[in-house]
């Protein structure tokens, strides 16, 4: 009887966990949706406050830098609040801004809600993979981490829909404030989760840890894991921030970078933010939001079959064969609106370019920024390496939200594609002399082998 006590008790547990991690990774979801419905909002939010370039640029660039500010803050928030405790209040920032948002009467107010919904992003997309991965079992951590990746897109092509069910109204305040939903459902169900064990720990806690442990662990396990988190405690204690200085290190630090870059300046989120900007002249708002839809329908049907396959196709063939993808459909979209006529049979071909350059980004920059920063970098550094690239990452967002329509009305669509190329170009060089293929090693083997060309 004892042992079918347990045996239920570990069932619950673990059906505890999975409904944790669930409710974590609806911040994917929420992030993915506050980034992308701003694409068909601007339609109609623009004329209204009579936004030129500049102004929707800083509208969509506000989210960004709020983001980048909460990236960098996120893991100081969450070592200090908990992970638990971080989640609630990011929820809650989420909800307050998705109806700030709607109920915007000016433009400042606009921006400052989408700063509000950026610092949510932020700090988000550092804790939520984190406390999935610390409550996780071993043998579902890849699983239910990289479902909060799937779940970012699933919100990009929930907002694409949202968008596209209001245009007939020309409405942008609806589809804005129903980020509200997702978070309020996410706020209630965290204050049945648990903490993270790991954090638990670190703070002496150690009961309580190993009680929720032994949720979905048998004792043995739960000890072992216990010993292991106070022994890389201990370890990463020893390094600070100056040590990322450290030669050994360097190979490592540039990879995780460079990936970082080349996935942001190959210009997709130019086509996540400003898709429908970029097709109404040639479908007008209703066919470029329905374009938008089917671009976001590709983007997460290949991210999980990818993130389904990646470890029996290998990380180096996704990578280089979907960067040379994303360069061929970057080279065709330049020569597609080089074209006097955007209209008919030419139209269709810039949706199906732009179809292959997410399809190709989801299937390798898409997955390998996540987990190159996640491999590549050795233990007791990852957390704080792992955040030069997430930093990376968002300055460069920033970036290129910032600048998209300044170049358009520059060089029209065919020279912004045409920049995304080139740096593309030199992204799959880079790439192709410095990643390794990571697939079937332990991260061990993987630190020895970049630790082996600091010194060559």
């Amino acid at each position: 009887m004892a042992g079918t006590g347990t045996g239920t008790s570990r069932t619950r547990g673990r059906r505890g966990i999975g409904l944790a991690t669930t409710v974590a990774a609806a911040g994917g979801l929420l992030f993915g949706y506050d980034t992308g419905v701003i694409s068909g909002a601007l339609l109609f939010l623009a004329p209204e406050f009579g936004l030129g370039d500049a102004g929707q640029q800083v509208l969509v660039a506000g989210l960004l830098a709020g983001a980048l500010v909460g990236a960098l803050a996120g893991g100081w928030i969450s070592d200090s609040l908990g992970r638990k405790k971080t989640l609630i209040g990011v929820a809650s920032v989420f909800l307050v801004g998705a109806v700030l948002s709607g109920l915007a009467p000016e433009v400042t107010t606009l921006v400052v809600a989408r700063v509000l919904l950026g610092l949510s992003i932020g700090v988000s997309s550092v804790c939520v993979p984190l406390y999935i991965a610390e409550m996780a079992p071993k043998e579902r951590r890849g699983q239910l981490v990289s479902m909060n990746q799937f779940l970012i897109t699933i919100g990009i092509l929930l907002s694409y829909l949202v968008n596209y069910a209001f245009e007939s109204s020309e409405s942008w305040r609806w589809p804005l404030a129903l980020a509200a939903v997702p978070a309020l459902a996410m706020l209630v169900g965290l204050f049945g989760a648990s903490e993270s064990p790991r954090w638990l720990v670190l703070r002496g806690r150690t009961d309580e840890a190993t009680e929720v442990l032994l949720g979905s662990r048998t004792p043995d396990e739960a000890r072992a894991e216990i010993d292991e988190i106070v022994a890389t405690a201990r370890e990463e204690s020893r390094w600070s921030w100056a040590d990322l200085r450290r030669p050994q290190l360097r190979p490592a630090l540039v990879l995780g970078i460079g990936v970082a870059a080349v996935n942001q300046l190959v210009g997709v989120n130019a086509v996540i933010y400003y898709a429908p900007t970029i097709l109404q002249g040639v479908f007008g708002s209703a066919g470029a939001i329905l374009a938008t839809v089917g671009i976001g329908l590709v983007n997460a049907i290949v991210t999980a079959v990818a993130l389904m396959r990646i470890d029996k196709w290998g990380r180096r063939p996704l990578l280089l064969g979907g960067l040379g993808l994303v360069v061929a459909a970057l080279v065709a979209l330049v020569v597609l609106f080089l074209l006097p006529d955007q209209s008919g049979v030419v139209g269709a071909l810039i949706v199906v370019a732009l179809c292959v350059y997410i399809a190709a980004f989801a299937a390798s920059l898409g997955i390998a920024i996540w987990l190159v920063n996640s491999e590549v970098f050795p233990t007791p550094v990852r957390g704080k390496a792992g955040g030069l690239g997430a930093g990376t990452h968002w300055g460069l967002d920033l970036v290129i939200a910032s600048t998209t329509l300044t170049l358009i009305t520059a060089l029209g669509e065919s020279g912004l594609f045409a920049i995304f190329a080139v740096i593309g170009i030199a992204g799959f060089a880079f790439l192709y002399r410095l990643m390794p293929e990571t697939k079937g090693k332990s991260l061990e083997q993987i630190d020895a082998e970049l630790r082996s060309r600091a010194g060559r």
